[in-house]
């Protein structure tokens, strides 16, 4: 009964530590919700939320944010991959977009021998990676570690930290596309680049909304850049701005005091800095009338933007 009583401890005792232990840290500018195996964990606070937890050593899975347009489902997004079973990890990085750079990094595990690496997937830079989940695996060779892009760190108990935009930059952004809708109650009208060409000096206008790529512009809440979303074309007020001054669209550039507008929580949308507002000229709503900038007044139906 001793022996059998010792024996069970060390069983007991065994099976508590055969867990691998998962950080999972958002070092983004924004929250994100994270995901493991399409699964909600719930939304992590931006530039260092972290989120643990404990699996079976031989658990299987794929971690994950939906953050910048990523789906919730997988597809869309880059994932941090994990088998178990053989003591891999890897990446899946979907061909289509890449949502959010990820590193995984064992736990207090020195690379060693080609086992146990940092893995980076990065905007636009994500070589060492899967397009889609794999489905079947090969075994592990002793002393040899997997070919790219799998990965191994076979020492027992190894856990894993996962980290989302781990240089704290979001380079690639985009907010999900949204119309641009003037006044209070005007939702088939829309802020449009005129003909939907795609070029510096574009002029701005109003238009019946109709849903094309001329009409979806990723904006946020406050400080911001308005964005024609999935270009590199950003509105512009140019390099005198003013009264009456009409708007364009323009390559985007960082920092450009004509391209850096403020999004208030009473919804105008103000040149940051010189006090002038989107302003629809004379609060005409016929196809074709432009937008300009004019003095930011209160309660001024002509510079309401939703």
């Amino acid at each position: 009964m001793k022996f059998f009583s010792v024996f069970l401890a060390l069983a007991i005792s065994r099976s508590v530590l055969a867990v691998r232990h998962y950080d999972i840290v958002n070092n983004c500018p924004f929250s994100a919700t994270i995901y493991i195996n399409g699964q909600s964990q719930g939304s992590l606070p931006a530039l260092g939320g972290k989120l643990a937890r404990d699996y079976p050593e031989n658990w299987s899975g794929l971690i994950y944010t939906d953050l910048n347009q990523g789906n919730p489902e997988g597809p869309g997004t880059a994932r941090a991959g994990f088998y178990g079973q053989s003591n891999y990890y890897y990446i899946v990085r979907d061909p289509n977009w890449i949502n959010v750079d990820v590193n995984i990094t064992p736990i207090n595990r020195a690379p060693k021998g080609g086992f146990c690496l940092s893995v980076d997937c990065k905007y636009n830079s994500c070589p060492d990676s899967y397009t889609s989940p794999p489905t079947a695996f090969p075994p592990p060779a002793s002393g040899v570690p997997p070919a790219s892009p799998l990965h191994s760190c076979p020492q027992a108990e190894t856990g894993y930290t996962v980290t989302f935009c781990p240089t704290g930059e979001l380079p690639n952004y985009q907010s999900r596309p949204n119309f641009i809708n003037p006044g209070e109650n005007n939702p088939n009208k829309c802020l449009d680049v005129r003909g939907n060409v795609q070029a510096n000096g574009t002029p701005v206008q109003i238009y019946d909304c109709n849903g094309s790529g001329a009409q979806r512009w990723s904006i946020l809440r406050g400080n911001t850049t308005v964005r024609l979303s999935g270009t590199d074309f950003c509105l512009d007020a140019g390099s005198t701005p003013g009264n009456g001054i009409g708007m364009k669209i323009w390559k985007c550039y960082d920092n450009l005091p004509a391209q850096q507008w403020y999004y208030t929580d009473d919804n105008r949308i103000a040149l940051a800095g010189k006090g002038l507002c989107l302003d629809l000229t004379n609060g005409v709503l016929i196809n074709g009338n432009k937008v300009q900038t004019w003095q930011c007044t209160d309660n001024n139906p002509n510079q309401v933007w939703h």
